[in-house]
């Protein structure tokens, strides 16, 4: 097997094949991680984000066509969790600390103040496909769908090349394809040494999330529920599997802040969910073993 590593979206990323993947089909995937980069990122000063970030009376905003079916999938996660799941959420995380520059340094009178009028990806943002509309400066970030869509492009790339046995892993999404089922260890939230269990993944996608991730502060992290605009406590862990990594990516970060209860009518998809007090739950159909 062949791999080969590289950097996108902030996160350590490789694609492991049958033989090594050529020069051409390398410098594709390069370039397309930094035309998504260049277009997703709320961490650069020249991306698209920034732009509606800075936009001081709004404006109208084209992402590439491809961001539609991005776009519909928050959508639904944010009408199905009643917004606990919005892009819109990157203000908070920006108040808290998590910002462009990583100062790691929260401002808890500006978070006070942003409670009482914070935006909402359903009233604040018009949408006609991939065209995003506002009326002020609004912070997006798509951290819960945006590495699976990556994925998802760079799945698409190896398609077209006539690949059909491969493993696209951007830490923590992942995406299979080929006949021989893969086992992939659940790493436990809070000692990498170890796993929680295992999943056989076969021609799907596993996407993880945990709190642990990016941590810092007094109990801060990443995964905020956006109607609060603070960090989940009571679920630590998930791991979605689905189709395509997008949808196991959104839906990872939505059972931090609904029931699988919520989600199951409208995807299809199994999971292990990791609670604080060491519980896990995992879905009747999920393929593979959970050791807690």
């Amino acid at each position: 097997m062949s791999r080969f590593e590289f950097d996108a979206i902030g996160t350590s990323c490789e694609i492991d094949t049958p033989t090594p993947l050529c020069h051409q089909t390398r410098r594709q995937i390069l370039e397309l991680v930094e035309r998504f980069d260049r277009n997703y990122s709320r961490f650069r000063d020249d991306s698209l984000i920034t732009k509606i970030a800075e936009a001081e009376h709004g404006g109208t905003f084209v992402f590439p066509a491809g961001a539609a079916q991005m776009f519909d999938l928050y959508d639904r996660l944010h009408k199905i969790t009643g917004g606990g799941l919005d892009p819109l959420v990157g203000r908070d995380l920006e108040l808290l600390g998590y910002d462009r520059r990583y100062s790691l340094v929260p401002q808890p009178a500006e978070v006070s103040t942003y409670a009482s009028k914070r935006t909402s990806w359903g009233s604040d943002v018009f949408r006609q496909g991939s065209t995003l509309i506002t009326r002020s400066p609004l912070l997006i970030d798509l951290g819960a769908v945006g590495k699976g869509h990556l994925v998802d492009l760079i799945s698409g790339v190896l398609g077209v090349r006539g690949l059909e046995d491969f493993v696209v892993d951007g830490s923590g999404d992942m995406l299979h394809r080929g006949e021989a089922a893969l086992g992939v260890g659940l790493e436990h939230p809070f000692d990498p040494t170890k796993v929680v269990g295992v999943a056989h993944l076969r021609d799907a996608s596993l996407c993880a999330s945990a709190v642990n991730r990016r941590k810092w502060g007094d109990n801060l992290h990443h995964i905020l529920d956006a109607r609060t605009g603070r960090p989940v406590k009571d679920v630590v862990a998930t791991w979605v599997v689905a189709k395509d990594a997008a949808t196991a990516d959104g839906l990872a970060t939505a059972l931090f802040v609904v029931p699988a209860s919520r989600l199951v009518p409208s995807f299809d998809f199994s999971f292990v969910r990791m609670f604080a007090d060491g519980r896990a739950e995992v879905s009747d159909n999920f393929d593979g073993e959970a050791f807690t």
